[in-house]
């Protein structure tokens, strides 16, 4: 199995994509919190140049120019059991609505794992394309994001429908 990793200029700044054979494995910003350990992202390869990263590339442009709502991609990641299971639950939020990290806890049958489910929350691996920009506090704050509070805003904006007045000529 191949570890390799490649980055890439996006609408939010630039992300490296980290991947193990066909799967994608690390989505992560420049300072992200919980970056990959070093030297576990393999060489670096061009994107251009790989199947996997471009594909990647062209379902991130999409969703960031509003011409997607979800990924199809070949993920995997290796959390321990809680996390394997908060982040299957943040996979299952849909597009343009969010929850928040009680609530998580509450579909993980207790309402006091929130400060657990936060932890599992800041180390997803796959940014975006795990939704965990769409977590929020329990009054419907901004809290933590991994990439920054101004990139989890902005997610959260693209991914709120046009009001149909919008569109409107006056």
């Amino acid at each position: 199995m191949t570890v390799r990793h490649t980055r890439v200029g996006t609408g939010i700044g630039e992300l490296t994509l980290v991947a193990a054979g066909d799967a994608l494995t690390g989505i992560y910003f420049p300072g992200h919190w919980h970056p990959p350990v070093p030297g576990t992202t393999g060489e670096y390869v061009d994107a251009a140049g790989d199947a996997l990263f471009t594909e990647t590339v062209t379902q991130l442009e999409d969703y960031l120019a509003g011409r997607r709502t979800g990924f199809d991609l070949p993920t995997a990641t290796r959390g321990d059991a809680f996390s394997e299971r908060v982040w299957a639950l943040l996979r299952a939020i849909p597009y343009g609505e969010t929850t928040s990290y009680g609530e998580l806890a509450g579909q993980l049958g207790d309402p006091k794992l929130a400060r657990m489910v936060g932890r599992a929350v800041g180390h997803n691996p796959l940014s975006i394309v795990v939704p965990c920009h769409r977590v929020l506090g329990k009054d419907g704050r901004l809290t933590g994001y991994a990439g920054g509070l101004e990139r989890k805003q902005r997610l959260l904006e693209l991914e709120q429908p046009v009001p149909a007045a919008a569109g409107r000529l006056i």
